[in-house]
């Protein structure tokens, strides 16, 4: 008798009983390592002892309020991701999709009550993945996500990532915004050039427009900054969505907003029920901590570039399967060749005991937790080095 939940996903005849660290562990002990991190969300690894003991000292206190009454460690948590980003202000929510809508809502509103209400339209890009909401979905524009569930949504431009003449062709008298992930997580792990995410920011002074930088995936040290886009000077957005490692696996997410774009989302249009809640900020202000501690991006960045020097040399034996190893910081991809299937070879590293993931374009994920080390990042690549032995042309 089939399980009574939708069929929505498929997961393998795999039962995990609990984690330490970068391993996951079955009932009977068998260990696996890590690489996909619940995809790129348990940035510190599993049962991190400083975020159990939060959430435990938090749960037995107060569970839900609801937005009726203030948060103090919500407030906290706001203030430290203010001073540590472009934003004046937080909207918490429980998940990316919902930060996303928040941030499209807000870009809409800095318009509408700024006398144009007729600039609504928001350019997204191919390849993109921004949630699976509705708004989400459409704003993503994935022919595949958005089968079945009646028309498109209208609103949304897309052009090609990376085209900055594409976006500039496409900016109209009703254009609102522009919303970009700085590296694609769903699309194939794919990073543009620094002088992509600038030239938005400047098309967007040009024209008046909001800069949403889609931050989900690559955020919360990711990358080895707090924030992917950090790493390029000048491309500060207006309006940033984050969820993920932000919680550490806690649900949570946040959309930031500066002082002007956020001005237009005041009592009454927007709320919800559980974001911000006691639980969710007592752990998120743990993890807020331990990224900005003194030499965790350090470490992140070390690590990375060590697991990145590996995988060329795994691309070097394999240069018949892999095409390209592609990414930022611990935001990995390996895109195989055609005739290569990466849930095939997702499939054959899971039965040598390594979870990574599968990405469109044919990319084999990795976001493992930004804890690992250089002695897990080569276990990870010499079991990759066996399963890509392994994998046969589909």
């Amino acid at each position: 008798m089939p399980a009574p939940m939708m069929d929505t996903y498929s997961p393998p005849d795999l039962v995990f009983d609990h984690g330490k660290g970068t391993r996951l562990y079955t009932e009977a002990g068998d260990a696996y390592l890590d690489f996909i991190s619940g995809i790129a969300v348990n940035c510190l690894g599993h049962a991190h002892p400083k975020a159990v003991a939060a959430l435990n000292e938090q749960a037995g206190k107060l569970w839900h309020l609801s937005n009726m009454f203030k948060v103090p460690k919500g407030i906290e948590l706001a203030e430290k991701l203010c001073a540590a980003t472009f934003a004046d202000r937080v909207f918490f929510t429980n998940s990316g999709a919902e930060a996303m809508e928040c941030a499209l809502k807000t870009a809409r509103r800095y318009h509408f009550v700024n006398g144009n209400p007729q600039r609504y339209r928001i350019i997204t890009f191919t390849g993109a993945f921004h949630g699976r909401t509705f708004g989400a979905i459409n704003a993503g524009g994935n022919p595949k996500y958005l089968e079945g569930f009646g028309p498109a949504m209208e609103g949304f431009d897309q052009v090609e990532f990376g085209d900055l003449d594409a976006v500039k062709n496409a900016v109209t008298e009703e254009t609102a915004a522009i919303c970009v992930e700085p590296v694609q997580g769903e699309g194939g792990v794919r990073a543009p050039e620094d002088s992509f995410l600038r030239g938005l920011r400047q098309i967007c002074d040009e024209h008046g427009l909001m800069l949403i930088f889609d931050e989900v995936q690559s955020g919360a040290g990711r990358t080895g900054k707090l924030f992917a886009h950090q790493w390029v000077e000048g491309a500060e957005p207006d309006i940033m969505a984050a969820a993920k490692g932000i919680g550490g696996g806690f649900p949570m997410g946040a959309c930031l907003a500066t002082e002007a774009a956020a001005a237009g989302m005041v009592v009454g249009t927007h709320g919800s029920t559980y974001g911000g809640g006691p639980l969710a900020m007592a752990v998120g202000n743990v993890v807020f901590d331990e990224l900005t501690s003194d030499g965790f991006m350090d470490h992140v960045v070390d690590v990375s570039n060590y697991l990145r020097q590996q995988l060329h040399g795994l691309m070097d034996r394999h240069g018949d399967k892999i095409a390209e190893i592609r990414g930022k910081g611990l935001l990995v991809g390996v895109k195989l060749k055609d005739g290569f299937d990466p849930k095939k070879l997702a499939g054959l590293a899971r039965d040598r005991h390594l979870l990574v993931g599968a990405a469109g374009d044919n990319v084999c994920r990795m976001a493992p937790p930004l804890i690992i080390t250089k002695d897990d990042a080569s276990e990870a690549v010499a079991i990759l080095d066996e399963a890509l032995d392994a994998l046969e042309a589909s």
